[in-house]
């Protein structure tokens, strides 16, 4: 691929098959499921960084780009934005490839908190890290 042609942002967390189960009688994937793909690939990212249990507490930002389609692999990437004392702020891209042309396209993106959460369901700190924020998954 070109490298003037745009990347996504962050490291590859989820890639799951968009099916007819999913969509409305157009085949137009609902929103509402990409959104859920896009929050479990958040919480894997948030959870490697907390080290444990996480849950979301905020859609900060959600902007849909583009449609997906039935057939269309869903890719969902995922970076540590911002991490505080018990939150974790993740930017997601999702990027569908389009098997009918072999085209990759960014279709949606958005900006998740989620909190750590101790053996309780508490809010509990997230330990410091000694990775950098990008490298971890």
């Amino acid at each position: 691929m070109p490298e003037s042609e745009p990347q996504p942002r962050g490291t590859l967390a989820i890639r799951t098959l968009a099916m007819p189960a999913d969509a409305n009688p157009s085949g137009d994937i609902f929103g509402g499921w990409v959104l859920s793909q896009m929050d479990i690939a958040g919480g894997v990212k948030a959870s490697a960084r907390a080290k444990g249990r996480v849950a979301t507490v905020a859609i900060d930002a959600m902007t849909f780009h583009l449609p997906v389609y039935v057939g269309d692999v869903l890719c969902v990437y995922a970076e540590v934005e911002k991490v505080g004392r018990t939150s974790i702020t993740v930017h997601l891209e999702a990027w569908a490839l389009r098997q009918r042309n072999g085209e990759r396209v960014r279709v949606t993106e958005g900006r998740f908190i989620f909190v750590a959460l101790d053996e309780q369901g508490r809010p509990r700190p997230v330990p410091e890290s000694k990775a950098k924020e990008g490298s971890v998954l």
